[in-house]
């Protein structure tokens, strides 16, 4: 099964922690690659500031909650294929509005209640009509989600759509039971096989083995996710046996200390890719910005090579677009923008705005702040003064940027899976209203598999053409963990970090 490492990568604080003794939940390995212990302590960066998905947006929180404690009909497996979870099969009609579920009798939620197609009948309702979030859109072209036996879920919906099955794969297919809604900010209930044990704030999240899980009983009896504020402490904690795991490499030109000499039979490394574009975003509805020989002249102006040799030690895809190779309509679209010093300065000269300031709104996260100075400066030699401003997530970015659109450019990696008509949607933070690229969208979703790839590559070229945003590079897969883990996977592409993959050697 596929383990994702990192989801929206958005997070946290810019303070210092201090990195203080050795934990005792940590688990133990030699340079033989012995591992013991049914304790495993992840480093992870973006801690979520709730648990409720629901109502919150972030990565952070179905990172923890998604595949450990909700679990959903349908998965994706490590080749992105879509398989069976809570449903052992599915059948769609010819005209493909109906769904068809054969669902397990044997799940049970962790306050002790039976799974059955009530609850998700329940699941699909409740995001229709109580969820917040800009994801939960992807459930409106559900027209009725009925239980027509306890173990047969009957779904119907209003107009084909290839991408609500998909969907159904994230967040939004999480199952719920109507007894464990009260406090899901708090207390989440699932049938997954942990169960959510204690939250310390600005520390670290416990998860618990659920020893009536369902399914294969997972190896780690608690799984503790901590929380740093800079990938310095996240490495110093690995190193002085703290935490087990860094999820995520946050600081790529730290890698070789883990690497080399005698760290070499100690530690692993593991690299692959994602699906976190890091996504110079940029706000069209006023200024400069609406312009779009400016927003053009951005993108030749910044040598994205340069950039991710820069600001992430070289690691890392160029892409071009917002479809990364893992997706079926995946397109080179690198030769769109060609780093073009003296072409950018003419796109510039020809609009006759003369000195340009723009306000690059950031979180405080270790990609963007080590790619912000890298933008602020190549785009300096083109003429544009980029003033970098630093907001803390969640309080300061989500309300500033993604609320309130109070920015002109931003730097955010957008991780969650096939997210491209939700990033370039016309109710989201980017503010991209082309009602061509809506239709292309609508095509996509209501055609064929051909004609869904053909409409899609068709969204990418026109969004990478209007020069609707710059697309940096796409992040690595970098996991650095002790020797003797095994179940690591290579690429993160779902949303959460599935640890009942993880396994001593």
């Amino acid at each position: 099964m596929s383990q994702a490492w990192k989801k929206l990568v958005i997070a946290l604080v810019a303070a210092t922690l201090a990195v203080t003794g050795c934990s005792s939940s940590s688990g133990s390995s030699s340079g033989d690659g012995s591992f013991e212990g049914d304790t495993i302590t992840l480093g992870l960066i973006a801690e979520p500031a709730t648990l409720d998905f629901t109502t919150g947006d972030g990565a952070a929180i179905p990172q923890v909650l998604m595949d450990n404690i909700y679990e959903t009909l349908i998965t994706v497996d490590e080749n992105g294929e879509i398989v069976p979870k809570l449903a052992t099969e599915w059948k769609v009609s010819d005209d493909r509005l109906t769904y068809t579920f054969t669902l397990t009798d044997q799940a049970k939620f962790s306050n002790g209640k039976q799974f059955t197609a009530d609850d998700a009948a329940f699941s699909i309702n409740y995001v229709k009509s109580n969820w917040t979030t800009a994801v939960a859109k992807q459930m409106q072209v559900v027209e009725s989600a009925t239980a027509t036996s306890p173990t047969e879920l009957t779904v119907k919906l209003t107009t084909p759509s290839n991408r609500w099955l998909y969907a159904m794969t994230t967040r939004i297919g999480a199952m719920m039971t109507q007894e464990g809604v009260a406090d899901l900010a708090n207390a989440p209930v699932g049938t997954g096989p942990y169960t959510f044990g204690q939250w310390n704030r600005g520390d670290q999240i416990t998860l618990e083995r659920n020893d009536d899980y369902w399914g294969d009983e997972p190896y780690f009896k608690t799984v503790v996710f901590k929380y740093f504020k800079d990938p310095t402490s996240m490495n110093n904690a690995l190193l002085g046996d703290q935490i087990d795991i860094v999820t995520t490499v946050q600081a790529p030109e730290s890698i070789e200390q883990f690497t080399s000499g005698a760290n070499a039979d100690k530690y692993q490394l593991i690299e692959g890719t994602t699906n976190g574009e890091v996504v110079l975003s940029m706000n069209q509805t006023q200024g400069p910005l609406a312009d779009a020989r400016v927003r053009q002249a951005i993108r030749y102006g910044i040598d994205k090579q340069a950039l991710m040799d820069n600001c992430w030690a070289g690691y890392g895809t160029l892409i071009g677009s917002m479809a990364p190779p893992t997706d079926p309509w995946y397109e080179d679209r690198t030769g769109d923008f060609p780093y073009d010093e003296q072409k950018a300065k003419d796109l510039l000269a020809e609009t006759g705005l003369g000195d340009i300031t723009l306000r690059l709104r950031i979180p405080t996260l270790p990609y963007a702040r080590a790619c912000g100075p890298e933008v602020q400066s190549q785009l300096s030699k083109i003429g544009i003064n980029a003033q970098i401003d630093e907001l803390e997530f969640p309080a300061a970015w989500l309300q500033t940027v993604y609320t309130n659109r109070d920015y002109d450019m931003s730097i955010v990696a957008h991780v969650e899976p096939r997210d491209m008509p939700t990033v370039f949607g016309p109710d989201y933070y980017t503010s991209y209203n082309n009602p061509a690229v809506q239709q292309m969208f609508a095509d996509a979703d209501s055609g064929t598999e051909d004609q869904q790839i053909a409409k899609m590559q068709e969204a990418a070229q026109t969004i990478s053409m209007d020069a609707a945003a710059d697309f940096l590079f796409l992040l690595p897969n970098l996991v650095l963990a002790k020797n003797g883990i095994e179940g690591i996977q290579q690429n993160a592409l779902v949303e959460s970090a599935r640890v009942y993959d993880l396994r001593a050697a």
